[in-house]
C-alpha cells in the first residue's frame, strides 16, 4: 500500500471513530470529501475498526513512509485499536488502556511528596487558621470576578500573543476567538477551525483565579494548542504534506504531547516572574493580585500534580467509590466539595476518563526533556520542536535516555 493510501485510510479510520463517539475527532482540517464519505456510510462496528487499525499497522513497513511518520502512525494505530476493543465491549485493564493510548505506564503518586507540598504551602500562606482554611482564603482573594473574566482573558491573550508572534512567527491572519461558557466538564477547550483560526471556550463554572488564568490562556492559545495547530498546519502539513497531521484524535499519543507542551507554555514564553508579570496586567483592569506569593504558591501546588491521576486510578483501576475519590481530591488538593465534584465529572466521562494522564505525564515528561536540552540551546528553541515536529512520548523518552549521562544545560527546568 502506497504512503498516500495508508495515510488516507488512517484519516478515514479516525473519522469513523467519531461516528461512534462524537468528539473523538478533536480537530480535522483535511479533505472535506473524506468526512462526507464517512458520514454517508452506515455506522461502523467497533470491532471492525479495531481490526482495521491492526491491518494498517501491519502495512506500515511496506508503505515507503519515512521512519518518523511510520513511528507516529504506528503509535496512533495502537491507541485506535485499543479504543475499538473498548467500544466493542472488551474489558481492558485501566493501566493497560492508558498505556495503549499515551505510551506511558502510570502508578499511584507518593503521599510523602504531597505532605511535603502541604508543608511548603503551610509556610507560605499567612494566617493562623488551618491550611485548608488559609488556602481557601488565598484562593478567594485571587478569584476573578465573573464580570472581569472575559476582559482578563483578552488582556492576557494579547500580552502572550505579542511574545509568541515574535518568537514563533505566526501567520498574520491567525486569530483566536474567546467564548465564556458554562456546564462543561473542563475549564477550557480549544476548537481549532483550520486556516489558523481557533475558538477557545472558557468554562465560567470553574471559578477562575488570577494565578491560574495566564496558565489557561497560554495552554489554550499562545503558545499552546492554537500555536501548535498553526505551526503544524504551516509546516508539517503545508510544506511537508504530512496529511496525517490534519486530524487530531482524542486518546492518542498526540494528546499527551499537546497537553504537555500546552501546560508548559507559560514556562516557555514568560518563565520565572510570571506572577508579577500577571499582576501588572490585572492591575490595569482594576484587580489586585499577590503576584510573587501567587507564583510561589503555584510552584508548591505543582507538587500535587499527580493527585488527579491517583483519583483516576482509584476510580477505574481500584474500584473506589466516587465519594472516596472526592475525599482523596479534597484531602490532597485542598479543594472544596464543589471543585472536587467537578473534577470527578471529568474523570467519570466515558471519553475523558483516561485523559488526566495527558496533563500529568505530559507535563512531567516534557519538562524533563526541556531541562535536558543540549548545551547552548535556548529554552524557546527546544520548545519550538514540540510545536513543529511529529514527536510521540516514546521518542521523547528515547532522547532523554540518550542524554542521560550528559550534564543538563540551560540550568534547571526554570532556566
Amino acid at each position: 500500500m502506497g504512503p498516500k493510501r495508508v495515510v488516507r485510510e488512517y484519516l478515514l479510520l479516525g473519522l469513523r471513530f467519531d461516528r461512534l463517539v462524537p468528539g473523538f475527532v478533536d480537530a480535522y482540517t483535511g479533505e472535506a470529501a473524506l468526512r462526507r464519505q464517512v458520514e454517508s456510510e452506515p455506522p461502523p462496528e467497533p470491532a471492525a475498526l479495531a481490526a482495521r487499525a491492526r491491518e494498517l499497522r501491519a502495512e506500515l513497513d511496506s508503505s515507503d513512509l519515512d521512519g518518523e511518520r511510520r513511528r507516529f502512525l504506528d503509535a496512533h494505530l495502537v491507541a485506535l485499536e485499543c479504543s475499538g476493543r473498548k467500544l466493542a465491549g472488551e474489558r481492558v485493564p485501566f493501566v493497560a488502556e492508558v498505556e495503549s493510548y499515551f505510551q506511558v505506564r502510570i502508578e499511584l503518586g507518593d503521599p510523602d511528596a504531597y505532605r511535603a507540598s502541604h508543608v511548603e504551602l503551610d509556610r507560605l500562606l499567612p494566617g493562623d487558621g488551618s491550611l485548608p482554611d488559609r488556602i481557601a482564603a488565598f484562593r478567594a482573594r485571587d478569584e476573578v470576578p465573573p464580570e472581569k473574566l472575559e476582559p482578563c482573558v483578552l488582556a492576557l491573550s494579547s500580552a502572550l500573543r505579542d511574545r509568541v508572534r515574535v518568537r514563533y512567527c505566526l501567520p498574520p491572519e491567525e486569530t483566536v476567538e474567546y467564548q465564556v461558557v458554562t456546564d462543561k466538564p473542563w475549564s477550557g477547550f480549544n476548537y481549532y477551525l483550520g486556516d489558523y483560526r481557533s475558538r477557545v471556550a472558557i468554562n465560567a463554572d470553574v471559578g477562575h483565579r488570577m494565578a491560574a488564568l495566564p496558565h489557561l490562556v497560554a495552554h489554550e492559545s499562545y503558545p499552546g494548542h492554537h500555536t501548535e495547530h498553526c505551526r503544524k498546519q504551516a509546516g508539517l502539513i503545508g510544506r511537508l504534506a504530512h496529511t496525517e497531521q490534519t486530524i487530531f484524535l482524542v486518546n492518542t499519543p498526540q494528546c499527551l504531547m499537546a497537553e504537555g507542551l500546552a501546560d508548559l507554555g507559560l514556562h516557555a514564553v514568560v518563565g520565572p516572574g510570571w506572577g508579577p508579570w500577571t499582576a501588572e496586567i490585572m492591575a490595569d483592569l482594576g484587580l489586585r493580585m499577590e503576584g510573587e506569593l501567587a507564583e510561589r504558591v503555584e510552584h508548591a501546588l505543582a507538587g500535587l500534580l499527580t493527585v488527579q491521576q491517583d483519583a483516576a486510578l482509584l476510580l477505574h483501576d481500584r474500584g473506589a467509590d466516587p465519594d472516596e475519590v472526592v475525599a482523596h481530591l479534597r484531602r490532597w488538593l485542598l479543594v472544596d466539595e464543589r471543585r472536587a465534584r467537578h473534577m470527578l465529572r471529568f474523570l467519570s466521562d466515558p471519553l475523558w476518563r483516561a485523559y488526566t494522564t495527558t496533563y500529568v505525564e505530559g507535563y512531567r515528561l516534557l519538562r524533563s526533556w526541556l531541562a535536558a536540552r543540549p548545551a547552548g540551546e535556548p529554552l524557546g528553541e527546544r520548545y519550538r520542536r514540540l510545536l513543529d515536529e511529529p514527536l510521540v512520548p516514546a521518542a521523547v523518552r528515547a532522547e532523554l535516555a540518550s542524554s542521560a549521562g550528559a550534564r543538563p544545560t540551560g540550568g534547571p527546568a526554570d532556566g
